[in-house]
């Protein structure tokens, strides 16, 4: 599979706009799987739930996931990125996978972060994973890494790569992410974006940057930089996320010991 991310500065608000940088960017790539970052089309810093409200959108069929069903069946793609979801008078920080065949699935952002407390539900929707044709592909979005059982729950479900979609603006996550990889033996794509919001007073948010793939045996296979409108490629072999041996004798997940576990 060759898997990607798209790393842009969205601009707030404007969909269109946002729209047509993804399409521009991706008109010459080649690529199966490609990552977009969280509330790609909208921006992030929601100061009002009436302006959650205004910008949210019915899954599947808002415009932003037409948009994502459109550019996968016209560059014959699958397709992961972020929205702020609407579902009747409840709002979800969501994320939606689209293929060359129509909309997939959707999975609701487990674990929010900071402010987004204020305007969004704690998804519900559990940590699925879509067996496709390219491969099974899971999703977390960005807080979500922060929670090792994100990430196995994921795996143990039989992701072979995870699409995480991404607004970072804490410095961990590139640096951790390969121990997540390592320790489910598992791809990630994540697709984090770059500039600096401050739509209301105080400490403005700036966003890191620095999307990457990573292996699953810990290994960064492409990073972006801190602040670099990108779209980079790389090539994976899922037939590693498929094979959890360490040795002869070890088996990553035959060796789990959940009766000793604390849940």
């Amino acid at each position: 599979m060759k898997a990607g991310f798209f790393q842009f500065s969205p601009t707030f608000g404007n969909k269109k706009e946002n729209f047509d940088n993804v399409r521009h960017a991706v008109r010459a790539a080649s690529l199966d799987l490609l990552v977009l970052p969280e509330f790609f089309a909208t921006g992030y810093q929601f100061v009002s739930k009436d302006e959650v409200a205004a910008l949210a959108e019915s899954v599947p069929d808002g415009e932003t996931t037409r948009f994502l069903v459109t550019l996968s069946q016209e560059k014959g793609i699958y397709i992961v990125a972020g929205l702020p979801e609407k579902d009747s008078d409840t709002f979800y920080n969501s994320a939606v996978l689209t293929g060359p065949d129509g909309f997939i699935g959707c999975y609701r952002k487990t674990h929010l972060f900071f402010e987004e407390n204020l305007f969004f539900a704690p998804g519900d929707t559990g940590f699925q994973v879509w067996d496709t044709p390219i491969g099974k592909i899971g999703i977390m979005i960005c807080f979500d890494w922060f929670f090792p059982e994100s990430a196995r729950t994921l795996a143990l479900n039989g992701a072979e790569v995870i699409a995480h979609p991404s607004n970072l603006v804490l410095p961990y996550c590139p640096q951790s992410m390969p121990v997540r990889c390592l320790e489910n033996r598992v791809y990630a794509v994540t697709a984090n974006r770059i500039g600096t919001e401050q739509r209301k007073e105080g400490e403005p948010l700036t966003f890191i940057g620095q999307s990457q793939i990573t292996s699953p045996k810990a290994e960064i296979l492409v990073r972006a930089g801190a602040d670099e409108e990108i779209l980079i490629t790389a090539d994976i072999d899922l037939s590693l996320s498929r094979d959890k041996r360490l040795n002869q004798f070890n088996d990553l997940f035959k060796d789990r010991k959940t009766a000793y576990y604390r849940t």
